[in-house]
């Protein structure tokens, strides 16, 4: 195996090793996307397209990419093997990459819609006191997601602010509007402080009969 690597070109070798690794990753994703579990997101990277009106379509995540350099890899080992120069191989491999990413981001957003549809309305979730998960914009400069309990269920949806300044991961906030297409307007509050229970005491006659 080893022999065989230390063989190739240069260009060949790094294909391989793009292939290879973005495969096992790639797995890893679709298993944990399919079985209930949940692939970390690179926030830093994530950005969504269409933040101000758009229905929360995630062109450019953690999951995305994975699948871009699975392809890219793949598909450069396969224009090498038929012979094609070195720039051919390289235009198609990014394309083939960005394609993969486009129906990867088309099926994820999909099914979070599937999930999200239903009975779920999402007026019922104005003024519901919730949690900021992915770092939402200040004067819906992007689009984030919070979690807030709808219906009886914790749910993850998307949400803008009006607020000058973004909410950050972990900031608590409350609903207070929603946009025809069902994104949360949020802002920050405090998290409600639950009303102790009254303590109740009873009261007993020690005078005695005299």
């Amino acid at each position: 195996m080893a022999e065989w690597f230390s063989n190739l070109g240069l260009l060949l070798k790094i294909y391989w090793l793009i292939a290879i690794i973005g495969s096992l990753v790639f797995t890893i994703v679709i298993i944990l996307a399919f079985t209930g579990g949940d692939a970390d997101e690179f926030e830093d990277i994530d950005s969504e397209i269409d933040a101000d009106t758009g229905i929360g379509f995630q062109f450019i995540t953690f999951k995305n990419l994975v699948g871009f350099f699975t392809i890219f890899g793949w598909s450069g080992i396969a224009c090498i093997e038929a012979g094609l120069s070195t720039p051919l191989t390289i235009v198609i491999s990014f394309l083939s990459g960005l394609l993969m990413m486009t129906i990867m981001a088309a099926m994820f957003y999909f099914m979070r819609k599937l999930t999200d549809s239903g009975t779920l309305n999402y007026n019922n979730a104005i003024g519901a006191i919730g949690e900021v998960y992915l770092t939402v914009g200040a004067n819906r400069s992007k689009m984030g997601k919070v979690s807030v309990s709808v219906q009886g269920s914790l749910r993850e949806l998307d949400a803008l602010t009006d607020s000058f300044t973004a909410l950050q991961s972990g900031t608590i906030i409350k609903v207070v509007d929603v946009t025809n297409n069902g994104i949360l307007i949020v802002d920050q509050t405090r998290k409600p402080i639950e009303p102790t229970k009254p303590q109740t005491y009873e009261i007993t006659d020690n005078s005695g009969g005299l």
